[in-house]
């Protein structure tokens, strides 16, 4: 990557560059939903702006009021991989955790492009977690990486090294351009999960989060999980609303900003559900379990990706 141009971009799009230690962040607890033994972000601070993000006033990542690009992520990477094959460690790197590795910047930079370049040297498998239809400029990448990646023994069965899942908590343009105001709108995901479909790629939907008392009901779920039935995705997962912080850009002051401007009738219930705490209370989430579960076995859909 040339430092000239990175410089002038990262200057361009209002981005600030950041030295990292580490790239590569070994997961804590088992591969969890998403199958990630490794996470790996590079960006921090996502210009997408989806009012609901866990990232903003969490323990993650903070209040996100500045972008960064980390700009040694290339070296680090590199680094990081070549330690872990000499020694013969194996896992699933899972782009996008907390920020979304397709945001506006990398049409320009390609800097999640060249760290998948590095995952294919090193033959470590990948799972991409995005709204952006811009994953299909990488395509010839994936077609590498699934010939050449390496699977830990205990997932062989998976037979795949390339996931893609794309997020989404509404299928109505109209509401998701209230909660995320800067992210490819709806369609243009869904036909990105058709050409990714058409390229044998394993690509399944994130359902996180779900808006409560708006995309929420069992109506709204079997209404929703029936479209990605009709361009067959793998897999479909999904989990309730989390609300961080007090501060202007958190996600719990941002999130009931929106809702007073254009669902306040939504307000009170929503608090009900939530209690002053972070997450929903255990009934609601476990009915929105529940509902997805049972929804994804009308279709015949899986409700994980293994």
């Amino acid at each position: 990557m040339n430092n000239f141009n990175f410089h002038e971009l990262a200057k361009k799009h209002g981005f600030k560059e950041k030295n990292v230690k580490t790239i590569l962040n070994k997961s804590k607890k088992n591969r969890g939903v998403f199958l990630g033994d490794y996470s790996l972000n590079p960006y921090l601070g996502c210009s997408f702006d989806c009012k609901y993000c866990y990232i903003n006033g969490s323990k993650y990542a903070g209040s996100t009021k500045s972008f960064y690009i980390k700009f040694n992520a290339l070296n680090i990477l590199k680094n990081q991989l070549k330690r872990k094959s000499k020694i013969g460690e194996r896992g699933i790197i899972l782009f996008g955790s907390a920020t979304d590795p397709y945001i506006d910047i990398e049409k320009e930079l390609f800097l999640t492009r060249d760290l998948l370049k590095i995952a294919n040297r090193f033959r470590f498998p990948i799972h991409l977690v995005t709204k952006s239809d811009l994953v299909l400029r990488d395509i010839d990448l994936f077609k590498k990486i699934n010939k050449n990646g390496l699977l830990p023994k205990d997932i062989e069965k998976l037979d795949s090294k390339v996931i893609i899942t794309f997020s989404f908590s509404t299928l109505d343009e109209k509401v998701a351009k209230i909660f995320e105001p800067n992210a490819p709108n709806i369609n243009r995901r869904l036909k990105a999960i058709k050409k990714l479909k058409d390229e044998e790629f394993l690509v399944g939907v994130s359902l996180m989060p779900l808006l409560p008392f708006i995309s929420d009901s069992y109506e709204s779920i079997d209404k929703i999980i029936s479209i990605f039935s009709d361009i067959e995705v793998d897999y479909v997962f999904g989990g309730s609303l989390t609300l961080f912080g007090e501060r202007d850009n958190d996600s719990k002051t941002k999130y009931y900003k929106i809702l007073n401007e254009n669902f306040p009738k939504f307000v009170e219930p929503t608090k009900n559900i939530f209690k002053e705490k972070e997450y929903p209370n255990i009934s609601y989430q476990n009915n929105i379990y529940k509902n997805l579960e049972n929804v994804c076995r009308k279709y015949n859909i899986k409700n994980s990706i293994i």
